[in-house]
């Protein structure tokens, strides 16, 4: 994730000053409940939204899975589910915070996983490192971009991160499209996909409700992380993610906002205009910089004015790339290489 955008949530409504503590949970509408759990990063927690299905629930993303969280979880078992069996398990999307628990969830119960084809396949190519995901692949890729050995050592040295928020994944699922409906009790909540931060995203909106769980996609003060990988190292996903939010467009303004991270917010179009915004300075202000070659590593100090641990430098790094990349696709910038190291200039 991002820096935070200056006095984001100030223009947004807040309806809650404060999350729910840590086991309990809170209603946000009528069958909504918010629950929160940890996350053993900087970003320190994540959303969850637990949805009244009839006699059982809908759960929609499932926390990171290690032993803090499945502690949270046995303790939501006793109270907040109260004796209701889970009768599926949504994931947004493949990050582990999202997908970390749904095959222990899913099995648990012994109901479906249900989320995108591309999410989950990525998450099993996350797993298992192949097809160009991995480390050595993303090491490999960094240092293409200037990273220097300091920071590569380290970035390998933590080897397969994902596995360590996902230890098990499911060999079947439920398959999310683009605008498909899913009833849940007697509301339907729509698909709506976004590109950019992960491969293929689901946010869901529910028009009877009001409601929309954005997962990653809007954020009430982060800017969410959009980067490139190496095994799509030429793409523009930050235009994909600039044309994702054109979806959220047409939602009614009192929409009410269930994101992944922060607090629940009422300003769906001021936060977009604000997220646009953001990107176009980001964009000019890189522009204006590149008065000489530059890599991808080298405007890190540009782009994140804070100290790094080896995880933001990770997300850093792909995002700093997609923003070049993005500028060079545009031909506003050239890209050329030397002795084996991607750079940009002006034309």
């Amino acid at each position: 994730m991002n820096a935070s955008l200056p006095a984001a949530e100030t223009s947004l409504r807040l309806p809650w000053a404060t999350p729910p503590r840590p086991g309990q949970s809170l209603e946000v509408a009528p069958g909504i409940h918010w629950l929160r759990m940890p996350l053993p990063f900087a970003l320190d927690h994540i959303n969850l939204w637990l949805l009244a299905d009839g006699p059982a629930w809908t759960q929609v993303d499932s926390g990171y899975g290690d032993e803090p969280t499945r502690h949270l979880w046995e303790e939501h078992f006793r109270t907040t589910l109260r004796t209701q069996p889970l009768r599926r398990v949504v994931a947004t999307h493949c990050h582990p915070d999202h997908v970390g628990n749904g095959e222990w969830l899913a099995s648990r119960f012994d109901c479906a996983l249900t989320m995108p084809q591309a999410e989950y396949l990525t998450a099993h190519a996350l797993s298992e490192e192949h097809s160009g995901f991995g480390t050595e692949a993303t090491c490999a890729f960094f240092r293409a971009h200037g990273l220097d050995t300091e920071h590569l050592t380290a970035l390998a040295a933590r080897g397969n991160r994902y596995r360590h928020g996902v230890p098990e994944l499911p060999v079947r699922y439920e398959r999310l499209l683009a605008d498909d409906e899913v009833a849940i009790a007697r509301a339907r909540w729509r698909v709506i996909p976004g590109y950019g931060h992960s491969p293929e995203h689901a946010s869901l909106y529910c028009a009877e409700l009001g409601v929309l769980i954005s997962g990653d996609m809007l954020l009430p003060k982060i800017t969410t992380n959009v980067s490139v990988w190496p095994v799509e190292p030429d793409a523009d996903p930050l235009q994909r993610f600039l044309a994702s939010l054109d979806r959220f467009s047409a939602l009614p303004r009192e929409t009410l906002v269930l994101p992944s991270h922060g607090l629940p917010f009422i300003g769906v179009h001021e936060r977009l205009a604000q997220l646009r915004a953001h990107h176009a300075a980001r964009l000019a202000e890189i522009e204006a910089t590149v008065v000489s070659p530059v890599t991808a590593a080298s405007i890190l100090p540009l782009l994140f004015r804070r100290p790094l641990d080896v995880q933001q430098r990770f997300f850093a790094m792909g995002e700093a790339i997609a923003h070049l990349n993005h500028l060079w696709h545009r031909g506003r910038l050239r890209r050329f290489s030397e002795d084996g190291i991607w750079r940009f200039v002006r034309p």
